[in-house]
């Protein structure tokens, strides 16, 4: 198993990892087969979406915060509590395949840590299996 670290620099963001886990698959040596991706954060996630236009990545951050702002009604009173509700609507984990030594992404598309209780050292648990 592999870890991606990261550094976020704001409270909400989307970064893009692609590169990151593309590296991973290469230095396994893994031609088919799949690649699991797992957050363990409660106030984070993992996507895939469009990386080719940043407008995007904003655009997705702007829905989330209409849908669940970050001042609520909330029970849990520590401050981060839409934080989590964003993590579980985007989710902690994801499955890709590899093929030819590369994650199979549509041409735009691309694997974004979602951090929503930032700014925080943060990780990305990676697993390649052969097929």
């Amino acid at each position: 198993m592999h870890t991606v670290n990261l550094y976020t620099t704001s409270r909400c963001q989307l970064v893009d990892i692609t590169a990151h886990v593309q590296k991973i698959i290469q230095a396994e040596k893994v031609q088919e087969g799949l690649c699991y991706l797992f957050v363990p954060h409660t106030t984070a996630g993992i996507t895939v979406n469009e990386h080719a236009d940043p407008s995007v990545a904003h655009d997705v951050l702007a829905q989330l915060e209409r849908l669940v702002p970050r001042e609520g009604d909330y029970r849990h009173l520590e401050g981060n509590a839409d934080a989590h509700v964003k993590a579980s609507l985007m989710g902690c984990s994801l499955t890709l395949l590899v093929s030819g030594g590369r994650l199979v992404l549509g041409t735009w598309q691309g694997v974004f840590f979602c951090e929503f209780d930032g700014p925080r050292q943060r990780k990305v648990l990676v697993k390649v299996v052969p097929a």
